[in-house]
């Protein structure tokens, strides 16, 4: 299933997308599951899979304006440098990781599909990253690679936008230039993880139609089930908790001159099973 969140005439709700349209879940189920999470944290998708069997659509998908799926999303976790080129990008001559690297962006850093990306006053270097996002829908802790999929509610997309020169401020620190407010975008829907399956996801990021990234999960150095199991030895995975899993190679810091975002450039990051998340830049008023 795609489960979205969305505004409809100022009434937030959320509901599944087929055909076209939307099912207004929260219209049927609200009294018990006031929103997506709450679902999750019912472990209830089975009321979920029975609408979309036995309801019809309440709105066409343009009627409507999507939200993030998740709004509240508790952590927020992404993972740095893990597709083999992209770490070859940043020519240093290292070793390909050991461990992933990782680090936590706020909610507010990530508006929805078809929202204004900001350019803040402080940078013109907003750069673009198109990667898949893991929605947890369970509980987990010290997990392990053959059960970690178990925690996974679905997937939807990130662009994790990131201003280049805030992320070398410091030595270490890379959460300044990861969490300038609406910097990067998430949705525009949770696709159910088994409507995902376990083949491999097809990634295309796109500026104003030009192809800049273009690459499969399948070739990540640290695949989702390790990234989850890595990630639970150090913290409890809750639901509603969000991974980011990491951009392929070509973000606009790695061409010479290097191609950083400007007002109205329209950033496209599509995934096969799941959809395409659409933005516009802007400048921060």
């Amino acid at each position: 299933m795609k489960i979205a969140t969305f505004d409809a005439g100022g009434l937030i709700t959320y509901g599944i997308v087929r055909d076209g349209g939307v099912v207004d879940a929260g219209a049927r189920l609200g009294s018990k599951f006031p929103d997506l999470q709450s679902v999750l944290v019912a472990d209830a998708m089975g009321e979920l899979e029975k609408l979309a069997v036995q309801a019809t659509a309440d709105y066409v998908l343009k009627d409507i304006r999507l939200l993030k799926p998740i709004i509240r999303p508790g952590k927020i976790l992404c993972v740095g440098l893990n597709y083999p080129d992209r770490n070859a990008e940043y020519k240093d001559n290292s070793e390909p990781p050991k461990y992933p690297s990782i680090f936590v962006r706020f909610p507010s850093s990530l508006v929805a599909h078809e929202e204004l990306l900001v350019r803040p006053h402080e940078s013109k270097q907003l750069d673009y990253e198109g990667e898949v996002a893991v929605v947890i829908g369970r509980m987990g802790r010290h997990l392990t690679e053959g059960n970690a999929s178990a925690c996974v509610a679905g997937y939807t997309i990130c662009n994790e936008g990131t201003i280049r020169d805030w992320v070398r401020h410091g030595k270490f620190n890379v959460t300044p230039g990861k969490n300038f407010e609406s910097s990067g975008a998430l949705g525009p829907w949770m696709v159910t993880r088994d409507e995902i399956g376990t083949c491999p996801m097809h990634l295309v990021t796109r500026v104003n139609g030009e192809v800049r990234q273009d690459d499969t999960t399948d070739r990540m150095i640290f695949p989702i089930p390790f990234l989850l199991s890595y990630i639970s030895r150090f913290c409890t995975l809750e639901t509603g908790d969000i991974i980011i899993t990491g951009t392929p190679a070509g973000a606009g810091a790695r061409f010479e001159p290097p191609r950083f975002l400007v007002p109205g450039d329209v950033v496209e990051v599509e995934v096969s099973s799941i959809g395409t998340l659409r933005n516009t830049v802007t400048d921060e008023v």
